[in-house]
């Protein structure tokens, strides 16, 4: 274990869940203002601007859209490496949109590259056209891995398909295997590093999920810390086929008193 030098941050689950404020969540964040830090997230559906405004809204202090790193804008990077000027066909919110126009077109008949993100959009018309891109040779890409996500409407919790589950048609109707962009995958904690200009061994990455947050960061080299308070509950048994989290404690105030 090395003394933490910088912090990553996931958010739903480890900040808040809907509209509450999850424990040590605001101090935590305070306390961490005097290192360097970032919140990065599987979630594409929001631009780094309006992700900062809610965490404002929810009470966190000095927390700046330049501190944001999601995987809409990774999926921008991943695709400018591969082409500029991309041709492409999204699926998925305004933010993913958002992020591709920086960088190419939507073409929804020569597109090298269909993309599929969480929000709206998939339904039988854009499945149909993405298929026969696919077919024809456009490579599949997915912004993230998760299969569903949590979400409180009107203070009722529901599931919502994630990134993953909004893939799996395109993947089961061609055969085709997508490339993944979001966490576990390296890609999304390298853009981190890199803003940060620190090494892994340096960093914390904080989040719920041991399958994306916790064991993508490890197999990096980065320290984790997992929290007990979203998708992964107290008491349950960590899976055994996952690299182990540096610490495992039941929510950020907990992790405060070890980490400072």
């Amino acid at each position: 274990m090395v003394k933490a030098k910088a912090f990553l941050l996931d958010m739903d689950g480890v900040l808040y869940h809907g509209d509450n404020v999850l424990p040590g969540a605001r101090d935590f964040v305070k306390r961490i203002q005097a290192y360097p830090h970032c919140f990065v997230t599987n979630n594409p559906m929001r631009t780094p601007a309006a992700i900062a405004q809610r965490l404002q809204q929810l009470g966190f202090p000095n927390v700046d859209a330049s501190s944001i790193i999601t995987s809409a804008m990774a999926t921008r990077l991943w695709l400018q490496q591969q082409a500029s000027p991309c041709c492409y066909y999204a699926v998925g919110g305004e933010a993913l949109q958002h992020e591709l126009e920086k960088i190419g077109s939507q073409d929804a008949e020569q597109a090298d590259f269909v993309v599929v993100g969480e929000g709206y959009g998939l339904d039988f018309d854009s499945l149909t056209t993405g298929i026969n891109l696919i077919l024809n040779g456009a490579q599949l890409v997915g912004t993230n891995p998760d299969a569903c996500v949590n979400y409180v409407h009107k203070g009722k919790p529901m599931v919502l398909p994630g990134g993953g589950a909004l893939l799996a048609p395109f993947a089961v109707a061609t055969g085709v295997t997508p490339v993944i962009i979001g966490k576990p995958e390296p890609l999304l904690f390298q853009l981190a590093l890199q803003q940060l200009q620190m090494q892994a061994q340096d960093c914390v990455m904080i989040g719920d999920r041991p399958d994306t947050d916790i064991h993508g960061a490890a197999q990096l080299g980065i320290q984790t810390a997992l929290v007990r308070t979203g998708q992964f509950a107290a008491g349950e048994r960590y899976p055994e086929a996952l690299l182990t989290p540096t610490w495992d404690v039941l929510d950020l105030a907990s992790l405060a008193e070890q980490i400072f």
